[in-house]
């Protein structure tokens, strides 16, 4: 019998079975037996579990549906390429749409960055971006350049280079060694200022300080050894750590001051999410390679894409060097046709356009939570907001391991899911709620969301 999408489902059956043969990705076993969530549809920003029970889509699925769920101009645009064609790889070949949806990318990034290389996701372009750099020095002449930098509590994917620059050590510990290389400095998660030994009473000192951390760093291991620096533009993972001013620039001036790539993993904080196509566009420096996925098709199709200036592919225009490397499904001519369906979209609705002008208010229906006992911080910027929550407001104090699991698993994760909102309660770092929906919703959305959430951390506020 052949899978009908739109069949009534049976719950507890589907749930059993993928606790005997589905593997979820960075799940507790915990969630299996307790039966996990069964989602069978979606329309603009909610989703819709086995029962009928409508949620808030507070998480965009994981920060990927920027343009909505439901968007049938996407699903049209994807099956009408699959019945001209269903698939062509680009090992030495070519097809018009990821030929358009190439141009199209470089016309929308910053600067001089007119290449694109397509992969089917985040970790594989950011796997290909550290490939690339070493590569690039090599042919320049500078075999030792090898080594990345990145910041603490950083992810940047699961592939075993990837993973070498990802800064979580709970992440890493099962499958070290990994790639060699990797060296990380600190994060600009200003609320955590102080006990960094920063400046705590200077957002633009302290950004210059943790970017002086970079050259430090650089210096330390040698520019002669030391081939990129990745950083996202908003860093995800400890929840939603923005760029103070200045950061980017006085970045921008160490990788070029020694001979060191900068590379922008904007997998998440590309297309829309800070509110342009590109996030380093929107913050104002100019990266070498720019890593994207997530946002590029809004999830419809899985896609990733590495955009790369001038000067690193220019050596790669000669038949002398090759870039080895290479994915089977990587811009496939579904994924390609998809992509430019929610560009169109993007611009006729001036999605970017709609996330610059409402993040203000996002925030600021987000702030009304600082009143809340447990409420330390909120951060973040464009759709894209962390929570930080704490034990004492005043002295900052966070809660331990067993506190923090207790909090965000045994509590609020499943409260905030009865209480209608998906969204994610994370510890990769201190205990933070994240929120990156669709970049469809407004005002009326923002009160929702910010209703759900003030109930469910008040009540666990008193259990505290």
């Amino acid at each position: 019998m052949s899978y009908d999408p739109t069949a009534a489902v049976d719950a507890a059956a589907l749930q059993a079975s993928a606790r005997n043969h589905m593997w979820p990705h960075f799940t507790n076993r915990k969630v299996l037996n307790d039966g996990i969530p069964v989602i069978t549809r979606a329309e603009g920003h909610h989703i819709y579990d086995a029962a009928g029970k409508q949620y808030i889509d507070g998480l965009a699925g994981l920060f990927v549906v920027n343009a909505g769920h439901g968007r049938d101009r996407i699903v049209e645009a994807a099956a009408k390429q699959m019945k001209q064609l269903d698939f062509m790889p680009l090992w030495s070949y070519a097809h018009p749409a990821a030929v358009e949806l190439s141009e199209r990318l470089a016309s929308y990034a910053p600067g001089e960055m007119n290449k694109v290389f397509f992969t089917t996701g985040g970790g594989e372009a950011v796997e290909s971006a550290f490939k690339l750099a070493k590569h690039f020095w090599k042919i320049q002449g500078q075999p030792m350049k090898h080594k990345v930098i990145s910041r603490s509590v950083a992810y940047h994917g699961t592939p075993q280079g990837a993973l070498a620059i990802t800064g979580i050590p709970d992440m890493k510990k099962f499958y070290e060694p990994l790639t060699p290389g990797g060296h990380r400095v600190p994060n600009t998660n200003f609320y955590r200022a102080e006990e960094m030994g920063a400046p705590s009473n200077d957002l633009e000192a302290f950004g210059q300080w943790a970017a002086n951390r970079i050259e430090e760093a650089i210096l330390f291991e040698g520019p002669e050894t030391v081939a990129a620096v990745f950083l996202e533009p908003v860093q995800n993972s400890g929840g939603c750590f923005p760029p103070p001013p200045g950061y980017f620039k006085r970045v921008r001036e160490i990788c070029d001051q020694y001979d060191v790539l900068l590379v922008s993993d904007e997998v998440i904080c590309a297309y829309g999410r800070i509110g342009d196509f590109f996030a380093s566009k929107a913050l104002g420096y100019e990266p070498d390679i720019i890593t994207s996925a997530k946002g590029i098709t809004s999830g419809y199709v899985p896609l990733g894409a590495m955009i790369v200036s001038d000067k690193v592919s220019e050596p790669f225009n000669s038949t002398e060097n090759t870039f080895y490397h290479g994915f089977t499904f990587a811009g496939h001519p579904a994924a390609a046709a998809a992509a430019l369906a929610n560009f169109d979209i993007f611009e006729e609705e001036d999605l970017n356009g709609r996330v610059r002008e409402n993040s203000p208010l996002f925030r600021a229906e987000l702030e009304k939570l600082l009143d809340i006992d447990i409420v330390g911080d909120v951060r973040g910027e464009g759709y894209f907001f962390g929570i930080e929550l704490v034990k004492d407001k005043a002295t900052k104090e966070t809660f331990n391991e067993e506190e923090s699991d207790r909090l965000l698993r045994d509590y609020l994760s499943p409260a905030l899911w009865e209480a209608g909102l998906y969204c994610r309660a994370d510890d990769r770092g201190d205990p933070v709620i994240q929120l990156a929906p669709p970049l469809t919703i407004g005002p009326a959305e923002f009160a929702e969301i910010g209703g759900i959430l003030r109930s469910v951390l008040k009540d666990a506020s008193s259990k505290i």
